[in-house]
C-alpha cells in the first residue's frame, strides 16, 4: 500500500508545472548585485555560464562552453561556445557578452559583491581595487564570436568549479547599463524566463531557445512568496506547493514526509570587524574570544562549529576556540592596554529579531563584562538584517556564509583586505600572503596553505564559530525527480521534473493495459 501522506496531500493537477514555496521579497535579479544564497537558486532557472552545477555533485558539467583547451602552462584558457546557445529573444551568446559582463561587475564604482573571485584572471584585481582606470589589460579576449580566451594569474585546477558560479554569467547587452532589472522581466539565457512578477508570485516558463531545450522537462515553474512559515507549510499540506525550499515552520506540518534535511557547506558564525581602534587588535580580538563560554553559545546546535570551514575530506584538521580562558583573556587585555577593560570603548552587537540570536547576543554580553568591556545589544529591521551588516556602525554582527563552490577557498577568499564581501573589514598582511601563495599551488599543498590562513583568522578572533548549518526543505523525492540532497542547497530548476508513475508490484493502474511480460534480450 502506498504511504498515507500520497492519500493525504492532494496529487499534482498539472505534471508540467511546479510550484515552490520561495521568499521573494527584496529579490535582486541583477547577479552583479546578489550575494544571498535563495536568489542563486533562481538564477539556475535564468543565468548559464560556461560551465553548471550537476544537480547531485556539484561538479562542473559543460553549458555554454561546447568545449575548452588549457595552455602548456596551465594559465591559458581558451572556450569554445556553443553554436546554439541563445538568449530568450533569439539572440545568439557571444563571448564578448561574457567579457562585457565580467568588465562590469569588475567596475568599481558598482562595489559587487563576488567581484573577488575574479582576482583569478589576469588584470582583474587591480581594475577592481582602481588600481588601473581601464580594463584593456584584463586577460579576456573574445577573438571572434564563439571564442572566449581567459588568461590566469596561476594554474587553477578548480576555475572550472568557479565558472559554475552565477557571477560569472553573460549578460544580454541590453541589461548592462540598466540599474533595475525587475522593472522588465530581463533577457536571459537558461533554461526558464520570467514571464511575470506579480502580487509575490514569479513565474517562470521554459525558455524554448535555450539550447538544451528538450533535456527541460517542466514548463513552468511558480514561486510563491509565503506570508510566513505557518504559510509556507500550509501550502504543503494542502498540496498547492511541491517543494518549501525558505521560510518554514515545521511544527506547523500533518505531513512531515517530505522533510529533507542534509549537510550542507555552510557555517554559521559572528565577527569582530577589524576595522577600528580597538578591534583592529588581533589580541583584543583574542581575549575576547577567549572569554565567551563556547560550549554554551553552541548547546542548541546539532552540529557545532569549532572552524570556518566545514570539514572537508582532504582538507586538513585545524583548532578553533572550544571553551572559555579568563585568565589568558585579561591577561591578553592587560597586554594590549586596557586592564579591566579600562580604555575600551562600548562594543556594539548586531542582531537580528530572533529569540536565537538574542540568546547568544546575551551570553556574550554577559561575557566581555567580566573583562570590563560594556557591551550594547542593537536588533536590526526585521527584514533588514543583511542590509544592516553592509553598514559600520557596530562592532560585532553574524551571518551564515553558503560555499559558493565545494572549495575552501570560497570560505577564506572573502576576508581578504580587498574583497567586497569582507563585511567584517579584516586586515592582516599574513593572511593575505598565505592567500596569494595558495593561488600559486595545486592540490594537498594549496589546501595545507589556506588551512594555515584559516588557522591564523581563527586565532586572530576575527571569526567566531557557531554551528555548521544543514539544509533543510520539503519536497517529496518520490514524486520529484532531479532533485538531490548536495552540499550547496541548489537545485538547479533545468532537471526537476515530475517521476513517471510506477505501480507497485504486481500491481496494474486502472484503465492501463498490463504490461508485456519481460524478457532478456537475445
Amino acid at each position: 500500500k502506498p504511504p498515507a501522506y500520497a492519500e493525504a496531500r492532494p496529487q499534482a493537477q498539472n505534471r508540467e508545472e511546479l510550484t515552490v514555496s520561495f521568499t521573494l521579497e527584496d529579490l535582486q535579479l541583477d547577479f552583479r548585485a546578489s550575494y544571498l544564497a535563495s536568489e542563486a537558486q533562481i538564477y539556475t532557472g535564468l543565468f548559464e555560464g560556461l560551465f553548471s552545477y550537476h544537480p547531485l555533485t556539484m561538479e562542473p558539467v559543460p553549458a555554454v562552453a561546447e568545449s575548452w583547451k588549457i595552455s602548456d602552462d596551465r594559465k591559458t584558457w581558451t572556450f569554445t561556445l556553443r553554436s546554439d546557445a541563445h538568449y530568450w529573444n533569439g539572440d545568439p551568446v557571444k563571448s564578448e557578452d561574457f567579457r562585457a559582463a565580467w568588465i562590469s561587475l569588475l567596475e568599481p564604482s558598482r562595489d559587487s559583491p563576488y567581484s573577488s573571485l575574479f582576482d583569478i584572471i589576469v588584470g582583474a584585481r587591480d581594475f577592481r581595487t582602481g588600481a588601473v582606470k581601464t580594463p584593456a589589460n584584463i586577460g579576456i579576449e573574445c577573438p571572434n564570436a564563439r571564442t572566449l580566451i581567459v588568461k590566469l594569474n596561476s594554474p587553477a585546477s578548480f576555475f572550472p568549479s568557479m565558472l559554475c558560479h552565477h557571477s560569472f554569467s553573460p549578460i544580454h547587452p541590453s541589461l548592462l547599463n540598466i540599474a533595475n532589472w525587475s522593472v522588465n522581466p530581463p533577457v536571459s539565457n537558461g533554461p526558464y524566463r520570467i514571464t511575470s512578477m506579480t502580487g509575490g508570485t514569479m513565474i517562470l516558463d521554459k525558455n524554448d531557445r535555450y539550447w538544451d531545450a528538450e533535456a527541460v522537462k517542466l514548463k513552468r515553474i511558480i514561486l510563491v512568496n509565503p506570508k510566513d512559515g505557518d504559510d509556507a507549510v500550509e501550502m504543503w499540506n494542502t498540496g498547492k506547493a511541491r517543494w518549501i525550499a525558505d521560510d518554514m515552520n515545521l511544527e506547523a506540518l500533518t505531513d512531515r514526509s517530505g522533510i529533507v534535511v542534509n549537510p550542507l557547506f555552510a557555517t554559521h558564525y559572528y565577527f569582530i570587524r577589524s576595522v577600528k581602534a580597538p578591534y583592529n587588535n588581533k589580541t583584543v580580538r583574542r581575549a575576547l574570544a577567549l572569554a565567551l563560554p563556547w560550549e554554551e553559545l553552541r548547546e542548541n546546535y546539532f552540529l557545532p562549529a569549532t572552524t570556518l570551514v566545514y570539514p572537508i575530506p582532504g582538507y586538513p584538521e585545524i583548532e578553533g576556540f572550544s571553551e572559555p580562558d579568563l585568565t589568558e583573556a585579561k591577561a591578553l587585555l592587560e597586554k594590549a592596554g586596557y586592564a579591566h577593560g579600562e580604555g575600551l570603548p562600548e562594543l556594539v552587537v548586531r542582531i537580528s529579531a530572533s529569540t536565537e540570536s538574542a540568546r547568544i547576543a546575551s551570553l556574550m554580553a554577559a561575557a566581555w563584562k567580566e573583562l570590563g568591556v560594556t557591551v550594547k545589544i542593537d536588533i536590526a529591521e526585521t527584514g533588514r538584517y543583511f542590509d544592516a551588516l553592509r553598514q559600520g556602525d557596530y562592532d560585532v554582527g553574524f551571518t551564515t556564509w553558503i560555499g559558493d563552490f565545494a572549495d575552501p577557498y570560497t570560505f577564506l577568499q572573502m576576508w581578504r583586505a580587498d574583497s567586497n564581501l569582507n563585511d567584517a573589514r579584516y586586515n592582516d598582511a599574513e593572511y593575505d600572503t598565505l592567500m596569494e601563495r595558495s593561488m600559486t599551488e595545486e592540490g594537498a599543498e594549496r589546501w595545507a596553505t589556506l588551512a594555515l590562513a584559516e588557522k591564523l583568522l581563527l586565532d586572530s578572533g576575527a571569526v567566531l564559530p557557531i554551528s555548521y548549518s544543514p539544509a533543510v526543505n520539503i519536497i517529496d523525492t518520490n514524486e520529484i525527480d532531479g532533485w538531490y540532497p548536495n552540499v550547496l542547497n541548489l537545485h538547479p530548476f533545468k532537471h526537476l521534473s515530475y517521476k513517471a508513475f510506477r505501480p507497485l508490484p504486481g500491481v496494474v493502474r486502472a484503465g492501463a493495459p498490463a504490461p508485456a511480460p519481460f524478457r532478456f534480450p537475445g
